[in-house]
């Protein structure tokens, strides 16, 4: 059986080592941490796109079961609080399909449990040094001084990818994006919930903040501040209680649930972490090594797309290896039906987070506020967003190289 190295344990690893099992070949995961994510605070969103990936790979009942609470609605205000617009409703789906809001750290237990129940081997501990590689296969080099070998090599290591550096180090590295991010979960304090199953996204005068009540009463919420870029040095030396008040005077203001919501919540969720997106790499694969998810198109959250889309890639990588004779030809299949795709995404990412950072001048934000409106009326109308949400891998289709040729 052909073995499969996957650098990266986070969300797209175990994803597509469940996928290449389904393909016939002999996954392994390889996670530079101690465990799936223990810890991690911040929460994201699985779009039904996402959701129909999982269930391809027989992990969607388990991840659904650790979601926070279904998000199939966005609501979108100024900071006035004047709706400039109502996104989704997925009433035409599955109930299994709908999106949720899942917190990180339990998102990635739920896919590494998954993987392991399907016989699946994760070694933690084992951060990649570098690979190299002959003809017949890849030799991936650990900081231990252990080794591993195997047929092919996927890297699932996330925006900062140490396969990326080997496979492809003249190309750009991650890109700034204006934006800082914060974001946590505060007690339920005397604010407007949110309407059931649905986030409020609020365009304020020099800010972007999201929440949604929990049933528990619970709020999760994220904002977005504009700022030059600090590496974390920069903004650790600030300390949190200093971004606390940071935030709290952006969004002064705006609507009173903002400040509410954020005065009651720990200081430690105001430290805040860069927001990058990595736009087009030359290529996604050389030789026998290849990228998935982050590691060959990290997507600002802007986009919601972002573990989503790992998850559409590790189908069509697996599928592809399955069906195209050799290694090197399954790989390039592999990136030229996803680059299009998802380099469409990571560019509306970058546009709507364009619109985040707010702006002094009264006039712009009025024809922003503008301009949304007519945006979101457009895309209720005509669901503009449908190329996203409604893709589907066809795991059980037969995969092709630009020439026809198959396994």
């Amino acid at each position: 059986m052909t073995r499969a190295l996957i650098v990266g344990g986070g969300v797209g690893g175990p994803i597509a080592a469940a996928a290449l099992k389904r393909a016939g070949l002999e996954p392994v995961v390889y996670e530079a941490h101690s465990g799936p994510g223990e810890g991690l605070g911040a929460f994201l969103a699985l779009a039904p796109n996402g959701l129909a990936a999982l269930r391809t790979v027989g992990m969607l009942e388990r991840v659904r079961a650790a979601a926070s609470f279904p998000t199939t609605r966005i609501e979108f205000v100024n900071g006035s609080g004047r709706r400039l617009g109502l996104l989704g409703g997925e009433d035409h789906l599955p109930a299994e399909l709908r999106g949720v809001t899942i917190n990180r750290a339990a998102l990635q237990r739920a896919v590494a449990d998954s993987a392991v129940d399907q016989g699946i081997r994760i070694e933690y501990g084992k951060r990649l040094a570098h690979y190299t590689e002959s003809g017949s296969g890849v030799v991936a080099e650990f900081t231990d001084g252990s080794t591993a070998e195997g047929a092919v090599l996927v890297g699932a290591d996330g925006i900062h990818s140490a396969v990326r550096r080997t496979l492809g180090p003249e190309g750009p590295s991650p890109s700034y994006v204006g934006l800082l991010g914060i974001g946590g979960y505060s007690p339920a304090v005397d604010a407007q919930p949110t309407p059931d199953a649905t986030t409020r996204m609020v365009f304020g005068k020099r800010g972007f903040f999201g929440y949604q009540t929990a049933p528990s009463g619970e709020t999760y919420w994220f904002g977005n501040l504009g700022h030059s870029r600090l590496t974390r040095e920069e903004i650790a030396a600030h300390g949190d209680d200093v971004w606390k008040e940071y935030a709290l005077e952006l969004f002064r203001g705006d609507l009173p649930d903002i400040t509410r919501i954020m005065r009651a919540c720990d200081p430690a969720a105001f430290r805040p972490l860069g927001i990058y997106d990595l736009a087009s790499l030359p290529h996604w694969h050389r030789g026998r090594a290849a990228l998935i998810g982050d590691a060959a198109h990290a997507v600002s959250p802007a986009s919601g797309q972002g573990a989503s889309l790992a998850a559409e890639d590790a189908l069509v990588l697996a599928r592809c290896l399955r069906d195209i004779r050799t290694v090197p030809e399954a790989l390039a299949a592999y990136e030229q039906e996803r680059r299009d795709r998802v380099e469409r995404i990571v560019a509306e990412g970058r546009r709507r987070g364009a619109q985040k950072a707010g702006s002094a001048n009264p006039a712009a934000l009025l024809l922003r506020d503008l301009t949304m409106r007519v945006v979101f009326e457009l895309a209720a109308r005509f669901g503009s967003h449908a190329w996203i949400h409604d893709y589907r891998v066809d795991f059980e289709s037969r995969a092709a190289t630009s020439e026809g040729n198959q396994r």
